[in-house]
């Protein structure tokens, strides 16, 4: 089962996908947003073209766990993608994974290099981390816990 991690941003979309059979995340880019209807619409051409069966979408939580306005946008997004999709959209928490990727990315984005580019490295990377996080918590992965 193919899946797809998207990791929403107010400029780019990271995004990241599985192998075939679902068990590692790689990065796959990342989508310069052009407003909600035309993201959900690129996003299921995306969906239709690799033949993705399933999505997770990250949830920004504040720190102590608390869902704010961009988390209520990223639940609203998820659900709408599902729709329009056809496929079951999960979300999760994702309070560090741009941080994490930044710190991955550290040795790469330091040297001289377009920042438009190292940003949307490390929105696809915060998307990659986010599937594989996603991937180990699922009942019967390694490392994920049994149903």
């Amino acid at each position: 089962m193919r899946i797809l991690g998207v990791d929403l941003g107010h400029k780019r979309i990271g995004l990241a996908v599985t192998d075939e059979d679902g068990t590692i995340a790689f990065p796959a880019g990342a989508l310069d947003s052009r407003g909600r209807k035309k993201d959900l619409a690129r996003l299921r051409a995306l969906i239709d073209e690799r033949g993705i069966e399933r999505a997770v979408v990250g949830l920004p939580l504040h720190l102590d766990g608390r869902r704010g306005p961009e988390a209520e946008k990223a639940v609203a997004f998820a659900a709408e993608l599902a729709k329009i999709a056809g496929i079951p959209v999960d979300t999760l928490d994702e309070r560090w994974t741009s941080k994490e990727a930044e710190r991955l990315l550290q040795p790469t984005t330091a040297k001289k290099r377009d920042k438009r580019r190292a940003k949307g490295t490390v929105d696809e990377m915060a998307a990659s981390i986010l599937l594989q996080t996603y991937l180990a918590q699922q009942p019967g992965a390694a490392g994920g816990t049994e149903a």
